[in-house]
């Protein structure tokens, strides 16, 4: 394992920093205590967890997934055990194997943001940062989630920066027609950086039953499907000069994951590739390391943003 060690890896996402830029993406990875067993999982940049809401979660009906060509489907509806779960029972076991943990939170208004916040207050110094996740529906605004408005997305980031001693980082819809004007307000509101992108809104239907293949019928979409899109998001709210980025989106390889960084992302995120090769993670931070060393690099984070468009 002592190639993972390498210093030219290692990166700063604003406040952040990672031993190598290869992060797994939420609701993909559990805690990394179930991977552990296949590899030392500490050797990856950092692990996010499964959004936890105040509360458990059941989640949507099932089925909740479905292979598309070239992606994957899913409604899993955010099922989680609650914040409790992750502080009592997971932590104690991230801790021991000394994976670098990321918590990712969820809720339907500021109030319960905040609430969760005084909770990861008693830990906060075993995490590396917490990611908001503001895909929740918002009853009071109609429905809308809370990632869509901007005036909510700047509220909530400013009540769990001011509560945490931690980097806040926002993740962003590519289903919202205004992701710079909302990077704008999570960079107002005090975070150190934005990841993006989450799913595509999608569907698939059975032709035998004429019924949807997914039992909530709509679910999002993720996998090389969504690649380009993921690149072309990425690389403009880079020119923007918002903040950091932490770039996800159908990364399934190495040569996938440097094509992200030259579109600007400062790391990675890895997704749904997790449920195809157990192993992607060392795949992709080896293949890194033999870039780096191809093209005789100081540092990985030299290419952030080197993509060479209209020139």
């Amino acid at each position: 394992m002592n190639n993972f060690a390498d210093g030219r890896l290692a990166v700063n996402i604003g406040d952040i920093y990672l031993k190598n830029p290869v992060i797994m993406c939420s609701g993909t990875f559990g805690s990394g205590l179930e991977y552990n067993e296949i590899y030392e999982t500490q050797i990856i940049g950092a692990v996010v967890t499964k959004s936890f809401s105040l509360k458990p979660m059941e989640g949507n009906k099932p089925p909740r997934l479905c292979e598309t060509s070239s992606g994957l489907l899913n409604s899993i509806g955010l099922q989680n055990e609650g914040i409790e779960f992750f502080i009592q029972d997971q932590l104690p076991f991230v801790k021991k194997l000394k994976i670098s943990p990321i918590l990712s939170i969820l809720g339907t208004s500021s109030l319960e943001f905040a609430e969760l916040a005084s909770k990861i207050i008693k830990i906060e110094h075993e995490l590396i940062a917490v990611e908001l996740n503001l895909s929740c529906p918002n009853v009071n605004k109609g429905g809308i989630t809370l990632g869509s408005i901007p005036d909510s997305v700047e509220e909530v980031t400013s009540i769990v920066r001011k509560t945490l001693n931690i980097p806040v980082i926002v993740k962003l819809s590519p289903n919202n027609d205004n992701l710079i004007e909302i990077a704008k307000r999570a960079k107002s509101g005090g975070a150190a950086c934005v990841s993006l992108i989450n799913t595509l809104i999608g569907m698939a239907i059975d032709i035998n039953t004429f019924k949807p293949k997914l039992g909530n019928v709509i679910g999002g979409l993720s996998g090389p499907a969504i690649k380009p899109v993921a690149l072309a998001k990425i690389f403009s709210l880079y020119k923007a000069e918002v903040l950091p980025i932490i770039g996800m989106g159908g990364i399934f390889s190495w040569e996938d994951a440097i094509e992200f960084m030259l579109a600007g992302a400062s790391a990675v995120g890895l997704g749904t590739v997790n449920f195809v090769e157990y192993d992607a993670a060392i795949n992709i931070i080896n293949g890194l390391i033999d870039f780096i060393s191809k093209n005789n690099l100081n540092n990985i984070s030299d290419i952030t943003g080197k993509v060479k468009a209209g020139q």
